[in-house]
């Protein structure tokens, strides 16, 4: 078991759009290995590379008992959006906030053999399909809010017993390529 620790709001790799992954190796489920342990010990719905510190397009997700993967995501959504989900992140603990979304996904991509795949998800399923790809994009849960919401979520942010602290501590990516893609 390699539980990682999880970045948190401030850490400049949450706002850092990551790099497509080129090579499907045993580093990467590796990687994928380490997103799943962490995911499931916080416990969390989503975790994407990002949030441990690495810059590769990859997610792990664990929604409806359902437990997997996704390796260089694109989505196509619903024009329906649900306005009401609270949705919260393992990066910004013990915060959620009413954020809109798509009520359907659908996520293509590869499984960590390089194996394409195509997932469909409705409701919490798309919730977490966007909400991880947001992160490999360099966008926060927060950037979807309304104004009034996102003046709440920064003031919640800034009284957080997590915040302030000190400026959160780089890790080398244990890839070889330093968590770029070449």
């Amino acid at each position: 078991m390699a539980i990682q620790p999880i970045r948190l709001f401030g850490d400049p790799v949450l706002r850092t759009p990551a790099e497509p992954v080129k090579d499907f190796d045993k580093e990467l489920r590796k990687l994928v290995k380490d997103l799943t342990d962490t995911m499931m010990d916080a416990p969390g719905a989503g975790l994407a590379a990002p949030q441990i510190g690495v810059g590769l397009r990859v997610f792990t997700y664990y929604v409806d008992d359902q437990l997997g993967h996704l390796i260089n995501p694109s989505l196509d959504l619903s024009d329906d959006k649900d306005e009401e989900g609270e949705e919260g992140c393992l990066s910004f603990p013990g915060l959620s906030f009413p954020t809109p979304r798509s009520i359907r996904a659908v996520a293509t991509g590869f499984t960590m053999y390089g194996e394409p795949v195509t997932l469909e998800g409705t409701d919490l399923m798309a919730r977490c399909f966007q909400h991880e790809t947001d992160h490999l994009d360099g966008v926060l849960f927060i950037d979807r809010l309304d104004l009034k919401q996102r003046k709440l979520a920064m003031k919640a942010i800034r009284e957080a017993d997590w915040n302030g602290g000190s400026a959160p501590a780089f890790k080398l990516s244990p890839h070889p390529t330093q968590g770029k893609a070449l």
